[in-house]
């Protein structure tokens, strides 16, 4: 297979076991490699460090698929594919691949019981896509396979947006189970891969401290959170969001739940800033406000916003559950951004858990970017 070496002298973080490599570290030895084709890399004394897919067109011109010399053909593809999907132990609702988590970087499959949902954000895995769907139809023989490839990173690879299906049918939307709540799944219109999987397992931990609670639920989107204190036995939960088609969804789905909860379109900063109401447990979910390293400064300026004003609605004893799925947030800016907030504020408060994504979106140890979400449930003393 072809090779591409790192520059020497100059310092690349796949020399310490980062699954990629900038145009501006690696030199080509010999004869371009194709675009989306697996290369070796090696370290300026002709060392290993595995193989990763190749594209000229992306700053990040490497990306790690194997610790070893191994072209990504079509069995090792099923054999990765395979491993990911043993990982998930036959959950029906979870992330099946996490990308660079599983060593299929830029790959996204999502599982909703019977449907998958598939984004490809790499050229690499994008022309694999007809080989991909083979593989899911022989493992898992699900009922569609949605092909959510919309989100704007593909043009950082060169790549076209679109939204299908692998049958090319039409799919409507569905009612499914999650987590014991009726979700209305668009897995062609919604967000994302259709429906935010990772917040499941915290809806939960959130809900069980709910009970007797007034619950604000901030950013709500389709009512997660809201949805999940309501059944619980909150006494009454409000929940905001800018949207108005995720406000209709959250209306939608305490319909079908028969859960009592209220949702508002609302901006929620304004709101947090003009309210003199008081609650017992208030959720910030918001999302992602530093999309690029430009943005960082106001996101952090934005956390803090909304955590003051979440701290001074927040009821004596009361709970807050507060949450940053920003990648370039780490967890020490979050937890510095959550404390300046609440000296601000003069609230004392005890953690009662730190959180972060679940186990089915894995983070490789020496890869940061793939942690994004991180988390803490507060109570206030």
């Amino acid at each position: 297979m072809r090779a591409v070496r790192l520059h020497s002298g100059r310092p690349a973080r796949a020399l310490q076991g980062h699954p990629w490599a900038y145009a501006a570290e690696v030199e080509v030895l010999g004869q371009p490699p194709e675009d989306g084709e697996g290369v070796e890399l090696v370290d300026p004394r002709g060392r290993s460090l595995g193989s990763g897919i190749w594209n000229s067109k992306s700053q990040i011109v490497w990306r790690r698929y194997s610790m070893a010399p191994r072209r990504l053909d079509n069995v090792l593809l099923g054999d990765l594919l395979a491993a990911a999907i043993a990982h998930r132990q036959g959950a029906p609702f979870t992330r099946l691949v996490h990308a660079e988590g599983d060593g299929l970087p830029g790959l996204i499959i999502d599982r909703f019981g019977p449907l998958l949902s598939v984004q490809a954000n790499t050229l690499g895995m994008d022309i694999r896509l007809p080989a991909i769907i083979d593989h899911l139809r022989r493992l898992l023989s699900p009922e569609e396979i949605v092909l959510r490839n919309d989100a704007p990173v593909r043009r950082l690879e060169g790549l076209e947006l679109s939204v299908t299906t692998a049958s090319g049918k039409p799919l409507a939307t569905r009612r499914l189970d999650i987590g014991g709540i009726s979700w209305n799944v668009d897995l062609l219109g919604g967000q994302k891969t259709g429906l935010y999987l990772d917040q499941f397992a915290q809806h939960a931990k959130v809900a069980a401290l709910a009970k007797g609670r007034r619950v604000l639920d901030a950013f709500c989107n389709q009512g997660g959170f809201g949805l999940a204190c309501a059944k619980a036995g909150a006494n009454s939960v409000l929940g905001l969001d800018l949207s108005e088609e995720a406000i209709a969804a959250a209306k939608a789905n305490a319909a079908a739940n028969k859960l009592r909860a209220d949702f508002e379109v609302a901006n929620v900063f304004d709101w947090l800033r003009a309210s003199e109401a008081r609650f017992d447990l208030i959720i910030l979910d918001p999302p992602p406000f530093a999309r690029s390293k430009d943005a960082l400064e106001g996101a952090l300026r934005g956390y803090k916003d909304i955590t003051l004003r979440a701290f001074r609605l927040l009821a004596p004893g009361g709970i807050l559950a507060t949450y940053s799925c920003s990648q370039r947030v780490t967890e020490s800016l979050f937890q510095e951004v959550t404390e300046s907030a609440a000296a601000d504020a003069r609230r004392n408060l005890r953690i009662l858990e730190r959180a972060a994504q679940p186990a089915d979106h894995p983070e490789l140890l020496n890869f940061p970017e793939g942690r994004y979400l991180k988390g803490l449930i507060l109570e206030a003393i």
